[in-house]
């Protein structure tokens, strides 16, 4: 259940009850792909860093060890050690982005495994039945991501498929939360919006998806090459025709000026892989900008990453130290970096909820977004 709190314009300070617990919103959710944050981090660590939600993913968990596995013992919470709440992505993007010879018809689409060739089918059914098994707090339904640009003849036909996707998803997501084997019987259903960069398509398919009040609802298909004036722009048209009582989930964004821009545009949640992709090839995100930890003069620097950071890394090392272990490719290093970026993230998103719940948000994102988007 979704909480509005209070607006300041069009962002949103909310909460939203799970299952597994209460996620305060806005929030980024850290992103462990195949049931682990790559850089070492372990879910035991994940409180310590200030994450409310893991995100992991559907088709990878599929492939290996198999979802299967996955709920014989006892489902995706008691395999990695999180009590918190999960979200596991449809696989659908990796599907249409990773896989091998991929053939999309009405049923679902017949790929080839990217890691060792083998034919798999997946459609709405099945990857219902695989975050079942994994028993996640919150499914993605299934869709198919639209490349861009995309022609507008073929958004228009690929909605409409999605759309059809979404009705067979709720169906079977019903079913299987009432088998009294149920890993979660109140596993949650969010619905994807699609439409490339036509915004008449993105504001009927929003229109369409809303009519079935899923447990929330996420624009689909941005960050993947467009401009972020683009991106904004497409929020800016679909947000007004999102339910308000729901959360709003930005898939795969993105930067921290990203952020902060889609949550003065009444986005709630989103997810990147950047902080932990980018820490672990010396790229950090402090309250002064970008730093690229790599460079020859932090090569003395005895002070922390970031000098207002209270993260474990920063409490305890130093810039050089931080520097040296990575350009050695020792695995600490990427730890010590990727546990910094996540907690900059986290606490970036505490940040943004206290300056809503005090209404200076606006004067926040003026100050910050120069400073967080600059390379120091």
């Amino acid at each position: 259940m979704y909480t509005l709190h209070s607006q300041e314009g069009r962002a949103r300070r909310g909460s939203f009850e799970t299952i597994h617990g209460v996620v305060q919103l806005p929030a980024f959710m850290n992103v462990g792909t195949a049931g682990a944050i790559k850089g070492g981090i372990s879910s035991l660590d994940l409180p310590g860093l200030h994450c409310q939600v893991e995100l992991c993913n559907t088709y990878h968990l599929h492939l290996r060890p198999g979802d299967g596995v996955i709920r014989e013992l006892g489902g995706l919470h008691k395999f990695i050690g999180w009590t918190g709440p999960i979200l596991t992505d449809s696989g659908g993007f990796q599907v249409f982005s990773l896989a091998k010879l991929r053939k999309i018809e009405e049923r679902g689409v017949n790929f080839s495994s990217h890691i060792d060739g083998r034919k798999i089918f997946m459609g709405p059914e099945e990857s219902m039945q695989i975050q079942s098994n994994l028993g996640s707090t919150i499914a993605m339904a299934f869709d198919e991501c639209i490349e861009n640009p995309a022609e507008y003849d073929y958004t228009v036909k690929s909605i409409a498929r999605t759309t059809r996707w979404l009705y067979r998803c709720k169906e079977e997501m019903d079913r299987l939360n009432a088998l009294p084997d149920a890993i979660n019987p109140r596993q949650m259903l969010f619905g994807i919006n699609q439409g490339s960069t036509y915004e008449d398509l993105r504001i009927r398919h929003m229109e369409e998806i809303a009519a079935l009040d899923l447990d929330g609802y996420a624009i689909g298909g941005l960050a993947v090459g467009e401009s972020a004036e683009e991106m904004y722009r497409i929020i800016d048209a679909v947000e007004p025709h999102m339910p308000l009582h729901k959360p709003r989930y930005l898939m795969g964004v993105g930067t921290p000026v990203n952020i902060i821009e889609a949550v003065w545009r009444g986005v709630d949640l989103f997810d990147c892989v950047m902080p932990s992709r980018n820490a672990r090839h010396g790229t950090m995100f402090t309250w002064d900008g970008i730093m690229i930890v790599h460079n020859a003069k932090y090569e003395r620097d005895a002070r922390p990453i970031d000098t207002q950071c209270q993260c474990p890394t920063c409490r305890n090392h130093s810039r050089a130290y931080v520097r040296h272990l990575l350009r050695a490719k020792e695995i600490l290093g990427y730890r010590l970096a990727v546990a910094h970026n996540l907690y900059f993230y986290n606490t970036l998103m505490e940040r943004i909820r206290q300056e809503l719940e005090q209404g200076t948000f606006e004067q926040f994102r003026r100050e910050m977004v120069p400073i967080l988007g600059r390379r120091i």
